[in-house]
């Protein structure tokens, strides 16, 4: 993701990296990985109040960050930031999204596709309890959004949600997907932008017609496939095998790993996924 970002603009980049549970060889590896590819980064967190009802799976958590604290974990001077997930492959110039008119709302996301006719019947949304309190508004996918900090803090968005989210997480059959369902549930009163469907692709939801249009590739979870997100990948990104040898590669250097070919790392990486029951990073989104 952090290669894929570089590689298709020339303004400058900071990343803010939320540091909670982030691997050593990850802290290690990211300083040295800055300077050689010119970029900012800093690591943030926050206390988990004591008043809010906390999360006590590691998911969870990560996921909580990622919708709870927006208006408190940033310094006050930044005004604007664009969450991306950590197994989106970036096609286009992020800039432009962080330069687009969200008009005025606090957040802004994509609207999941729904030209993938397969996968209908796991459209949740769209029935039931959703389909009853959306009142007609999109669902959107948490795995790319842009987060107006000055309107967020000034219409007491990060307020609101707490109050949403402690009202919602005591019950366990609420916010299966916390990070996505507390905003989605949230936007009658914490609006939301839509963003142009090009912004976020995904092969589950969207299908292959609108591939080539994709400004973002997001390796969803596939419900009825359940195939691993890293065999998935090179599969679905052309540009995978490339960027994930890239940064083997210098992590290996810095690391002082030794670092084997490509076509060796795939085949290893694909013997392990196949022979694992279950794949752990398709938990980290629907």
């Amino acid at each position: 993701m952090i290669l894929s970002v570089l590689k298709n603009t020339h303004r400058p980049v900071k990343f803010w990296f939320i540091k909670n549970y982030l691997s050593p060889p990850f802290k290690d590896v990211i300083p040295h990985m800055a300077r050689e590819y010119g970029f900012d980064y800093e690591l943030i967190t926050y206390r988990w109040p004591t008043w809010l009802h906390k999360q006590t799976e590691k998911q969870r958590i990560i996921w909580a960050y990622k919708i709870l604290f927006l208006d408190v974990i940033f310094p006050l001077s930044l005004e604007k930031v664009i969450f991306v997930d950590a197994d989106q492959v970036v096609r286009a110039d992020m800039g432009e999204l962080y330069d687009m008119d969200i008009k005025g709302r606090p957040l802004a996301y994509t609207p999941f596709c729904d030209n993938n006719k397969e996968m209908d019947g796991y459209r949740f949304w769209r029935q039931g309890f959703w389909r009853d309190h959306l009142q007609g508004k999109p669902y959107h996918i948490s795995a790319l959004y842009v987060v107006d900090l000055v309107k967020f803090r000034e219409t007491a968005a990060g307020d609101h949600l707490r109050v949403f989210y402690e009202t919602l997480s005591k019950d366990p059959n609420s916010l299966a997907n916390l990070d996505q369902d507390l905003p989605n549930y949230a936007q009658h009163r914490v609006p939301i932008f839509s963003l142009p469907q090009e912004w976020l692709w995904c092969e589950s939801w969207c299908g292959n017609a609108t591939k080539s249009k994709a400004k973002t590739i997001d390796l969803c979870n596939n419900p009825m496939t359940k195939e691993p997100k890293l065999q998935g990948a090179r599969r679905i990104v052309h540009e995978w095998t490339d960027l994930d040898f890239e940064a083997r590669k210098f992590t290996a250097k810095i690391l002082g790993d030794e670092m084997d070919n490509p076509e060796a790392l795939a085949s290893s990486e694909k013997s392990v996924n196949n022979g694992s029951s279950e794949d752990l990073e398709s938990k980290a989104e629907l």
